[in-house]
């Protein structure tokens, strides 16, 4: 996207950067994610969600107001906009987010959905969890993932 920034800042989890234009935010990178060739600096926007991210982190914060823009398939907008209602301190399987997407059988699409979500944390991917039980996978670790839970957990 044209006019896009990256900010990065420390948090209680590590270096995390947030990447946005004027308008919105457009990504988060976790801690060992390597990040795009972009003009360091800052939007508002991007100042926001920092703060507002920081305050999440300390179990201030329960939802974002930052706004955000994910550019995909149909399918895809479906599936993060369920994600984006997954209420604090809950989690979901696959196959609830698959229906709550609207599309019950497709569980893995839904799945590989959430990996492809470039919003972690303000959309809340860390919320699904694997109906076998354990956390499953997550683009910052598995580690990151139980630690964001237990986060939410300890607030709630």
């Amino acid at each position: 996207m044209e006019n896009e920034r990256i900010k990065t800042f420390v948090t209680i989890i590590g270096k995390l950067s947030v990447c946005g234009t004027e308008d919105a935010v457009t990504a988060v990178y976790l801690p060992n994610e390597n990040l795009p060739a972009m003009q360091e600096g800052s939007w508002e926007v991007t100042e926001e969600a920092a703060a507002e991210i920081g305050e999440y982190l300390a179990g201030g914060r329960k939802k974002f107001e930052v706004p955000y823009l994910q550019e995909g398939t149909s399918f895809r907008l479906d599936v993060w906009h369920a994600l984006s209602e997954i209420p604090y301190g809950k989690t979901v399987t696959y196959t609830e987010l698959a229906a709550a997407a609207g599309h019950p059988k497709a569980v893995r699409a839904a799945g590989s959905a959430c990996a492809e979500n470039r919003i972690p944390i303000i959309v809340p991917c860390h919320r699904v969890v694997p109906s076998a039980g354990g956390v499953g996978s997550y683009v910052g670790g598995s580690e990151l993932k139980s630690r964001l839970l237990a986060i939410e957990k300890e607030q709630s």
